[in-house]
């Protein structure tokens, strides 16, 4: 018989989830102002919290439960893919963030315009906004699976009331809102993690000496074995390089996280925020992968795993079964704070390309009812509704397959966008037609990839290194194509940008 959730559990975890709704209400009046406060908050956002913005972002509750897991079955090989956010900020601050700031845009998408044209801003932007409401979904729907396999809870309700609080404060509160609820959340979220990683190490006799024991008897930290090609689950350099692309997209042409990039009130200010992102992401290394190392020495020694036991709710069985009540509600807020801060990123992401780069790139011209603010906010409603209602969906059949295909492949087109963005930094000579020919070819390949079966990071490789060839070659064919792009590449960065 599952346990139940217990009455403390559940008022720490109201409380968690009331604090979030009054962020929202907070800066309901100060975000309604026009749409340069709901999207870029007025550029008034310290570089600090922008910085803790974008790793809440970037951390959602499946990688909460995930890398733990991966360190209990396996061990730390995935954390050499987590360390490469340190050539990743020098990167962002020298190359990227100057461009994002000089052009003032509200979205990433506004610079493929200005570098290339309308359709490749228009084609990245929409593939951004169908790819996030099923990111939507996703990541409301496995926390709640996974909380739902070891407790007594009701996983509709804690559904719906995930995906309509996060409606109902990024509605409310805008991009200041969301940022400040992120903070929030990151310290909730770490909080949670340092505590499963205490209470468990001194559950056990010998504590972090008999975990690091263990983990060195076992090969739990790294082994031979991570550095043979034939296992390219666990290749370290297919890792790191997977890796690299995958995190290059997230930064340089994932509308959520480049959206902080204009919440500070200079280039110094983001460039240091991204710092403190980059600091985070390392410190927060250990503590996630610790995690599973931990809970790996826990059931070796003081707990018992029930048979067949499916180790993607290991993290909140542990925390059910273990933890006092109250310290659990604590935790599980910290399982949903990484959730909601992924969820309302996205959600204010969604609306900010649908209001700039449709209908104010299409139909400015047009009389409205609605204000952009309104319909913004219009559009948080319809996208917030979509992705909740699809992991209700889920979870009431308790399946995911057709989704999971669908967002498999649409993920497969976000690092050739990555791609995008490097040609028309770095070279010259990369046009519209060589470009959109290497995209649609580095999809085609990729889909030939995925298709064996053999790491989802090999997928990502090939695809950034053949939209950039490709790209590139094609490029060549069409030397006419190329337009001014004085002030858009790192020849002419510190130029100005004039259309």
């Amino acid at each position: 018989m599952k346990p139940g959730f217990g009455a403390l559990n559940w008022v720490i975890l109201l409380i968690y989830l009331g604090g979030m709704l009054g962020v929202g209400i907070y800066f309901s009046k100060r975000s309604g102002k026009d749409t340069d406060s709901f999207f870029k908050a007025g550029g008034k956002i310290p570089a600090w919290a922008a910085g803790f913005s974008i790793f809440a972002t970037t951390l959602s509750s499946i990688t909460f439960m995930s890398v733990p897991e991966q360190a209990f079955n396996t061990d730390w090989a995935y954390a050499i893919g987590s360390l490469v956010i340190i050539p990743i900020i020098p990167l962002l601050n020298r190359f990227y963030v100057p461009f994002f700031r000089k052009l003032k845009v509200t979205t990433a998408y506004e610079y493929l315009e200005a570098r290339f044209n309308t359709v490749l801003r228009t084609l990245s932007s929409l593939l951004f906004v169908i790819y996030h409401i099923g990111r939507i979904a996703v990541v409301t729907y496995l926390p709640v699976l996974a909380i739902a396999s070891v407790t007594s809870v009701n996983p509709l309700l804690i559904a719906a009331i995930v995906g309509v609080l996060c409606i109902i404060y990024t509605f409310l509160g805008g991009i200041e809102g969301v940022v400040w609820s992120d903070v929030i959340q990151a310290f909730v979220l770490i909080g949670g993690a340092l505590l499963i990683i205490f209470i468990g190490a001194f559950s056990i006799e010998g504590n972090f000496g008999t975990v690091v024991a263990d983990a060195t008897a076992n090969s739990k930290f790294l082994s031979a074995a991570d550095f043979d090609p034939s296992n390219l689950a666990l290749f370290v350099p297919l890792i790191f390089v997977g890796q690299f692309a995958n995190s290059l997209f997230q930064y340089t042409g994932s509308q959520d996280v480049v959206q902080r990039y204009q919440t500070t009130k200079s280039l110094r200010d983001t460039i240091k925020s991204l710092w403190t992102t980059g600091a985070l992401g390392v410190l927060t290394i250990p503590v996630f992968f610790g995690m599973g190392t931990i809970l790996y020495s826990f059931y070796q020694h003081a707990g018992e795993l029930p048979a067949d036991f499916n180790t993607s709710a290991l993290i909140p069985y542990f925390v059910i079964t273990e933890l006092p009540a109250g310290i659990a509600g604590f935790v599980i807020a910290g399982i949903f704070a990484a959730a909601q801060s992924t969820i309302a990123s996205s959600l204010n992401a969604i609306s900010a390309c649908v209001v700039t780069d449709f209908r104010q790139r299409f139909f400015a011209h047009k009389q409205h009812r609605l204000t952009d603010v309104a319909f913004a906010r219009l559009t948080i409603i319809v996208a917030g509704l979509l992705g909740t209602g699809v992991a209700i969906y889920f979870t009431a059949g308790n399946t995911s397959s057709t989704w999971n295909v669908f967002l498999t492949v649409s993920g497969l087109f976000g690092v050739p966008v990555a791609a995008l963005f490097f040609l028309g930094i770095f070279t010259k000579r990369a046009n519209t037609p060589g470009v959109l020919i290497g995209f649609i070819a580095a999809i085609v390949i990729s889909l030939w990839v995925n298709s064996m079966a053999i790491s989802s990071l090999l997928v990502a490789t090939v695809a950034f290194i053949a939209a950039i060839v490709l790209g590139y070659v094609a490029s060549l064919f069409f030397p006419g194509a190329t337009k001014n792009i004085r002030g858009l590449t790192i020849h002419t960065i510190n130029e100005e940008y004039k259309k």
